[in-house]
Protein backbone atom coordinates (compact mmCIF):
# COMPACT_ATOMS: atom_id res chain seq x y z
CA UNK A 1 0.00 0.00 0.00
CA UNK A 2 1.43 3.40 -0.99
CA UNK A 3 1.78 6.36 1.35
CA UNK A 4 -0.86 8.18 -0.67
CA UNK A 5 -3.37 5.41 0.02
CA UNK A 6 -2.73 5.71 3.74
CA UNK A 7 -3.94 9.32 3.79
CA UNK A 8 -7.64 9.34 4.70
CA UNK A 9 -9.55 12.39 3.56
CA UNK A 10 -13.23 13.17 4.13
CA UNK A 11 -15.35 13.25 1.00
CA UNK A 12 -16.39 16.62 -0.37
CA UNK A 13 -19.98 15.97 0.65
CA UNK A 14 -18.94 15.26 4.23
CA UNK A 15 -16.76 18.36 4.30
CA UNK A 16 -19.61 20.52 3.02
CA UNK A 17 -22.12 19.18 5.50
CA UNK A 18 -19.81 19.20 8.55
CA UNK A 19 -21.36 21.51 11.16
CA UNK A 20 -19.39 24.33 12.68
CA UNK A 21 -18.06 23.36 16.13
CA UNK A 22 -19.92 24.76 19.10
CA UNK A 23 -17.49 25.50 21.89
CA UNK A 24 -18.36 25.82 25.57
CA UNK A 25 -16.32 27.08 28.50
CA UNK A 26 -15.09 23.51 29.03
CA UNK A 27 -13.13 23.65 25.77
CA UNK A 28 -11.11 26.58 27.10
CA UNK A 29 -10.61 25.34 30.66
CA UNK A 30 -7.42 23.90 32.15
CA UNK A 31 -7.38 21.68 35.20
CA UNK A 32 -5.16 22.20 38.22
CA UNK A 33 -2.76 19.42 37.17
CA UNK A 34 -2.31 20.93 33.68
CA UNK A 35 -1.68 24.38 35.16
CA UNK A 36 0.85 22.93 37.61
CA UNK A 37 2.73 21.05 34.87
CA UNK A 38 2.79 24.13 32.64
CA UNK A 39 4.21 26.19 35.51
CA UNK A 40 6.85 23.54 36.19
CA UNK A 41 7.84 23.69 32.52
CA UNK A 42 9.35 27.12 33.19
CA UNK A 43 12.58 27.38 35.17
CA UNK A 44 11.95 28.30 38.82
CA UNK A 45 14.14 31.42 38.76
CA UNK A 46 12.59 32.62 35.50
CA UNK A 47 9.07 32.04 36.79
CA UNK A 48 9.72 33.93 40.01
CA UNK A 49 11.46 36.80 38.21
CA UNK A 50 8.71 37.14 35.59
CA UNK A 51 5.99 37.05 38.25
CA UNK A 52 7.76 39.81 40.19
CA UNK A 53 8.17 41.96 37.09
CA UNK A 54 4.52 41.52 36.14
CA UNK A 55 3.33 42.49 39.63
CA UNK A 56 5.50 45.61 39.49
CA UNK A 57 4.06 46.50 36.07
CA UNK A 58 0.47 46.00 37.28
CA UNK A 59 1.14 48.18 40.33
CA UNK A 60 2.64 50.92 38.15
CA UNK A 61 -0.34 50.77 35.79
CA UNK A 62 -2.76 51.02 38.71
CA UNK A 63 -0.84 54.02 40.08
CA UNK A 64 -0.72 55.81 36.72
CA UNK A 65 -4.23 54.92 35.58
CA UNK A 66 -3.17 52.73 32.67
CA UNK A 67 -4.36 49.31 31.44
CA UNK A 68 -1.78 46.54 31.91
CA UNK A 69 -3.37 43.90 29.65
CA UNK A 70 -3.30 44.44 26.79
CA UNK A 71 -0.93 47.37 27.24
CA UNK A 72 -0.53 49.93 24.50
CA UNK A 73 2.95 50.58 23.04
CA UNK A 74 2.78 53.99 24.73
CA UNK A 75 2.20 52.43 28.15
CA UNK A 76 5.04 49.97 27.54
CA UNK A 77 7.43 52.76 26.53
CA UNK A 78 6.43 54.94 29.48
CA UNK A 79 7.02 52.06 31.90
CA UNK A 80 10.49 51.43 30.46
CA UNK A 81 11.18 55.16 30.74
CA UNK A 82 10.11 55.07 34.38
CA UNK A 83 12.48 52.17 35.09
CA UNK A 84 15.27 54.16 33.44
CA UNK A 85 14.45 57.15 35.62
CA UNK A 86 14.74 54.92 38.69
CA UNK A 87 18.26 53.96 37.65
CA UNK A 88 17.65 50.24 37.15
CA UNK A 89 20.37 48.25 35.41
CA UNK A 90 19.73 47.80 31.68
CA UNK A 91 19.79 44.02 32.05
CA UNK A 92 17.01 44.25 34.66
CA UNK A 93 14.96 46.45 32.35
CA UNK A 94 15.43 43.95 29.51
CA UNK A 95 14.17 41.15 31.74
CA UNK A 96 11.14 43.21 32.75
CA UNK A 97 10.36 43.89 29.08
CA UNK A 98 10.59 40.19 28.29
CA UNK A 99 8.35 39.33 31.25
CA UNK A 100 5.64 41.77 30.19
CA UNK A 101 5.65 40.59 26.58
CA UNK A 102 5.64 36.94 27.70
CA UNK A 103 2.60 37.56 29.90
CA UNK A 104 0.85 39.16 26.94
CA UNK A 105 1.69 36.23 24.68
CA UNK A 106 0.48 33.60 27.16
CA UNK A 107 -2.74 35.60 27.58
CA UNK A 108 -3.35 35.44 23.82
CA UNK A 109 -1.92 38.81 22.78
CA UNK A 110 0.91 37.61 20.55
CA UNK A 111 3.38 40.32 19.52
CA UNK A 112 1.96 42.83 21.98
CA UNK A 113 2.84 45.33 23.17
CA UNK A 114 5.00 46.59 20.32
CA UNK A 115 8.52 47.08 21.67
CA UNK A 116 10.02 49.51 19.15
CA UNK A 117 9.56 52.67 21.23
CA UNK A 118 10.57 50.93 24.47
CA UNK A 119 13.69 49.46 22.86
CA UNK A 120 14.76 52.87 21.56
CA UNK A 121 14.20 54.39 25.00
CA UNK A 122 16.40 51.70 26.53
CA UNK A 123 19.09 52.33 23.91
CA UNK A 124 19.07 56.02 24.76
CA UNK A 125 19.37 55.15 28.45
CA UNK A 126 22.37 52.90 27.76
CA UNK A 127 24.07 55.69 25.83
CA UNK A 128 23.35 58.20 28.58
CA UNK A 129 24.86 55.87 31.19
CA UNK A 130 27.94 55.27 29.06
CA UNK A 131 28.51 59.00 28.59
CA UNK A 132 28.27 59.52 32.34
CA UNK A 133 31.00 56.93 32.97
CA UNK A 134 28.77 54.09 34.14
CA UNK A 135 28.94 50.50 32.91
CA UNK A 136 25.86 49.09 31.24
CA UNK A 137 26.78 45.47 31.80
CA UNK A 138 28.89 44.00 34.55
CA UNK A 139 30.52 40.69 33.77
CA UNK A 140 31.45 38.16 36.40
CA UNK A 141 35.26 38.36 36.64
CA UNK A 142 37.33 35.45 35.39
CA UNK A 143 39.62 34.09 38.09
CA UNK A 144 43.19 32.92 37.67
CA UNK A 145 44.35 29.50 38.81
CA UNK A 146 46.28 31.19 41.64
CA UNK A 147 43.14 33.00 42.78
CA UNK A 148 41.04 29.83 42.78
CA UNK A 149 43.71 28.00 44.78
CA UNK A 150 43.85 30.92 47.21
CA UNK A 151 40.07 30.70 47.63
CA UNK A 152 40.26 26.94 48.18
CA UNK A 153 43.08 27.52 50.66
CA UNK A 154 40.91 29.66 52.96
CA UNK A 155 38.30 26.90 53.29
CA UNK A 156 38.58 25.61 56.87
CA UNK A 157 39.36 21.95 57.48
CA UNK A 158 35.88 21.13 58.67
CA UNK A 159 32.63 19.93 57.03
CA UNK A 160 31.52 23.42 56.00
CA UNK A 161 34.94 24.03 54.45
CA UNK A 162 34.87 20.68 52.64
CA UNK A 163 31.50 21.53 51.14
CA UNK A 164 32.60 25.03 50.12
CA UNK A 165 35.71 23.69 48.40
CA UNK A 166 33.55 21.20 46.50
CA UNK A 167 31.26 24.04 45.36
CA UNK A 168 34.33 25.94 44.15
CA UNK A 169 36.23 23.10 42.48
CA UNK A 170 33.19 21.41 40.97
CA UNK A 171 31.77 24.72 39.76
CA UNK A 172 34.94 25.54 37.82
CA UNK A 173 35.53 22.05 36.42
CA UNK A 174 31.87 21.56 35.50
CA UNK A 175 31.52 25.11 34.14
CA UNK A 176 28.38 24.84 36.19
CA UNK A 177 25.41 27.12 36.57
CA UNK A 178 24.13 27.74 40.10
CA UNK A 179 20.89 25.98 39.23
CA UNK A 180 22.79 22.90 38.03
CA UNK A 181 25.00 22.70 41.11
CA UNK A 182 22.20 22.93 43.66
CA UNK A 183 20.07 20.44 41.69
CA UNK A 184 22.66 17.65 41.92
CA UNK A 185 21.70 14.55 43.86
CA UNK A 186 24.39 12.38 45.44
CA UNK A 187 23.58 9.63 42.95
CA UNK A 188 24.23 12.04 40.07
CA UNK A 189 27.97 12.06 40.78
CA UNK A 190 30.25 9.04 40.88
CA UNK A 191 33.89 8.16 40.20
CA UNK A 192 34.59 6.17 37.04
CA UNK A 193 38.22 5.32 36.18
CA UNK A 194 39.44 8.04 38.51
CA UNK A 195 37.21 10.76 36.95
CA UNK A 196 33.96 12.25 38.12
CA UNK A 197 30.95 11.28 36.04
CA UNK A 198 28.31 13.95 36.60
CA UNK A 199 24.72 13.66 35.43
CA UNK A 200 23.09 17.03 34.72
CA UNK A 201 19.42 16.08 34.75
CA UNK A 202 18.15 19.43 33.51
CA UNK A 203 19.74 22.67 32.39
CA UNK A 204 18.96 25.97 30.73
CA UNK A 205 19.72 24.45 27.33
CA UNK A 206 17.95 21.16 28.16
CA UNK A 207 14.47 22.35 29.07
CA UNK A 208 12.97 18.94 28.24
CA UNK A 209 15.27 17.32 30.84
CA UNK A 210 16.77 14.64 28.62
CA UNK A 211 19.88 14.82 30.81
CA UNK A 212 23.56 15.01 29.92
CA UNK A 213 26.62 13.33 31.38
CA UNK A 214 29.79 15.39 31.94
CA UNK A 215 33.19 13.90 32.73
CA UNK A 216 35.64 15.74 34.98
CA UNK A 217 39.28 14.64 35.38
CA UNK A 218 41.08 14.95 38.71
CA UNK A 219 42.92 18.17 39.43
CA UNK A 220 46.69 18.54 39.28
CA UNK A 221 46.76 20.30 42.67
CA UNK A 222 45.01 19.08 45.85
CA UNK A 223 43.33 22.46 46.38
CA UNK A 224 41.73 22.41 42.94
CA UNK A 225 40.94 18.71 42.68
CA UNK A 226 37.17 18.18 42.29
CA UNK A 227 37.54 14.41 42.69
CA UNK A 228 39.28 14.76 46.05
CA UNK A 229 36.82 17.43 47.21
CA UNK A 230 33.89 15.18 46.28
CA UNK A 231 35.35 12.19 48.13
CA UNK A 232 35.93 14.23 51.30
CA UNK A 233 32.44 15.77 51.41
CA UNK A 234 30.52 12.59 50.52
CA UNK A 235 32.50 10.59 53.08
CA UNK A 236 31.31 13.05 55.74
CA UNK A 237 27.72 12.79 54.53
CA UNK A 238 27.86 8.99 54.64
CA UNK A 239 29.30 9.00 58.17
CA UNK A 240 26.26 11.01 59.29
CA UNK A 241 23.74 8.77 57.53
CA UNK A 242 23.19 10.88 54.42
CA UNK A 243 23.67 8.49 51.51
CA UNK A 244 20.98 9.99 49.30
CA UNK A 245 19.29 13.28 48.57
CA UNK A 246 20.94 16.49 47.43
CA UNK A 247 24.71 16.64 47.16
CA UNK A 248 25.27 20.24 48.26
CA UNK A 249 23.56 20.75 51.60
CA UNK A 250 23.36 23.39 54.27
CA UNK A 251 25.48 22.72 57.31
CA UNK A 252 24.87 23.98 60.82
CA UNK A 253 27.25 24.62 63.69
CA UNK A 254 26.04 21.60 65.66
CA UNK A 255 27.24 19.33 62.81
CA UNK A 256 23.67 18.90 61.62
CA UNK A 257 23.26 18.56 57.86
CA UNK A 258 20.35 20.58 56.51
CA UNK A 259 18.42 20.82 53.24
CA UNK A 260 19.79 21.70 49.82
CA UNK A 261 21.72 24.90 49.25
CA UNK A 262 19.89 27.65 47.40
CA UNK A 263 21.23 29.71 44.52
CA UNK A 264 21.86 32.72 46.74
CA UNK A 265 23.81 30.55 49.18
CA UNK A 266 26.14 29.44 46.37
CA UNK A 267 26.77 33.07 45.48
CA UNK A 268 27.44 33.91 49.12
CA UNK A 269 29.90 31.02 49.46
CA UNK A 270 31.91 31.99 46.38
CA UNK A 271 31.96 35.72 47.16
CA UNK A 272 32.87 34.98 50.78
CA UNK A 273 35.83 32.84 49.70
CA UNK A 274 37.01 35.59 47.35
CA UNK A 275 36.81 38.20 50.12
CA UNK A 276 38.69 36.03 52.64
CA UNK A 277 41.34 35.20 50.04
CA UNK A 278 41.89 38.90 49.36
CA UNK A 279 40.99 38.69 45.67
CA UNK A 280 40.98 42.06 43.90
CA UNK A 281 37.39 43.01 43.06
CA UNK A 282 36.08 40.26 45.35
CA UNK A 283 32.71 41.97 45.72
CA UNK A 284 32.07 41.42 41.99
CA UNK A 285 32.88 37.71 42.14
CA UNK A 286 29.77 35.54 41.78
CA UNK A 287 28.94 31.91 41.16
CA UNK A 288 28.95 32.74 37.45
CA UNK A 289 32.66 33.53 37.78
CA UNK A 290 33.21 29.78 38.14
CA UNK A 291 31.52 29.13 34.80
CA UNK A 292 33.44 31.91 33.06
CA UNK A 293 36.69 30.78 34.66
CA UNK A 294 36.34 27.16 33.53
CA UNK A 295 35.62 28.16 29.93
CA UNK A 296 38.48 30.68 29.84
CA UNK A 297 41.01 28.25 31.29
CA UNK A 298 39.98 25.54 28.84
CA UNK A 299 40.37 27.84 25.84
CA UNK A 300 43.70 29.15 27.10
CA UNK A 301 44.87 25.51 27.08
CA UNK A 302 43.83 25.22 23.41
CA UNK A 303 40.56 23.36 23.93
CA UNK A 304 38.33 23.85 20.84
CA UNK A 305 35.27 26.02 21.19
CA UNK A 306 32.98 23.11 20.26
CA UNK A 307 34.32 21.04 23.18
CA UNK A 308 33.95 23.97 25.61
CA UNK A 309 30.40 24.65 24.43
CA UNK A 310 29.40 21.00 24.84
CA UNK A 311 31.10 20.58 28.22
CA UNK A 312 29.51 23.75 29.62
CA UNK A 313 26.08 23.03 28.10
CA UNK A 314 25.94 26.20 26.03
CA UNK A 315 24.10 26.36 22.75
CA UNK A 316 26.36 25.82 19.70
CA UNK A 317 27.94 29.11 18.66
CA UNK A 318 26.99 30.76 21.97
CA UNK A 319 27.82 34.47 22.03
CA UNK A 320 28.71 34.08 25.71
CA UNK A 321 31.44 31.53 24.95
CA UNK A 322 32.66 33.73 22.11
CA UNK A 323 33.01 36.59 24.58
CA UNK A 324 35.19 34.48 26.88
CA UNK A 325 37.30 33.31 23.94
CA UNK A 326 37.79 36.81 22.59
CA UNK A 327 38.94 37.99 26.00
CA UNK A 328 41.58 35.23 26.08
CA UNK A 329 42.66 36.02 22.52
CA UNK A 330 42.93 39.72 23.27
CA UNK A 331 45.44 38.97 25.99
CA UNK A 332 47.26 36.18 24.18
CA UNK A 333 47.50 37.97 20.80
CA UNK A 334 47.74 41.56 22.02
CA UNK A 335 49.49 43.49 19.20
CA UNK A 336 51.22 45.70 21.75
CA UNK A 337 52.86 42.77 23.53
CA UNK A 338 56.57 43.02 22.86
CA UNK A 339 56.14 46.34 21.08
CA UNK A 340 58.89 47.89 23.17
CA UNK A 341 56.75 50.19 25.31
Amino acid sequence: MSDAQLVIRPSRDVARTRPEPVYTDTDFALGDEARELIAEGVADETRRAYARHWRDFEDWCAHTGRVPLPATPHTFTEYVTDMCARGLAPVSIEQAMAAIRTCHRTAGYKGQPDREGAALALRGYRQRRAKSGRRNQRQAPVLTIEQVRAMAGVCPDDPAGWRDRLVLDLGVALMGRRSELIALFQDDVRVVDGELEVLIRHSKTDQDAHGETVYIPPGEHPLTDPVGAWRQWTAFLAEHGHTGGRLLRRFYRNHRVGPSLGGDAVNDIIRGLAVRAGIDGAEDVTAHSLRATGASWAYAERAPMSAITEHGRWKPGSSVVLRYIRAVDKRRNNPMRGAGL
